[in-house]
């Protein structure tokens, strides 16, 4: 039963985090132990923080939030606007590291 338990809990992780946010500020928040990902828009800090540590077995030392504001746009003249996307700045421990250019 145990390993039915933790088939759920690994659901759960899969849906908080949505996907790797690869910028250049993000490569750059990777020299100071930081990872930067997509994550639901109702997804918690400890959420993310359990999510991330569960998926990619690493010590989680701080989670920052920011939810970044849909742009309006243009289309063939008509306006339309993109979708609010909510980011998580996860810190990680020294000595701890994860590449976001491998799948999980």
């Amino acid at each position: 039963m145990a390993k039915k338990d933790k088939a759920a809990i690994d659901n759960r992780h899969y849906d908080v985090i949505v996907a790797p946010h690869i910028t250049e500020k993000a490569t750059m928040a990777s020299e100071h132990n930081a990872v930067v990902f997509k994550v639901a828009d109702d997804a918690t800090k400890p959420q993310i923080k359990a999510a991330v540590e569960a998926l990619f077995d690493v010590k989680v030392v701080g989670v920052n939030t920011i939810v970044q504001k849909g742009k309006t746009k243009r289309w063939r003249g008509q306006p339309y606007r993109r979708s609010d996307m909510k980011k998580a700045i996860v810190t990680l421990a020294d000595g701890d590291s994860i590449d976001v250019t491998t799948g999980v």
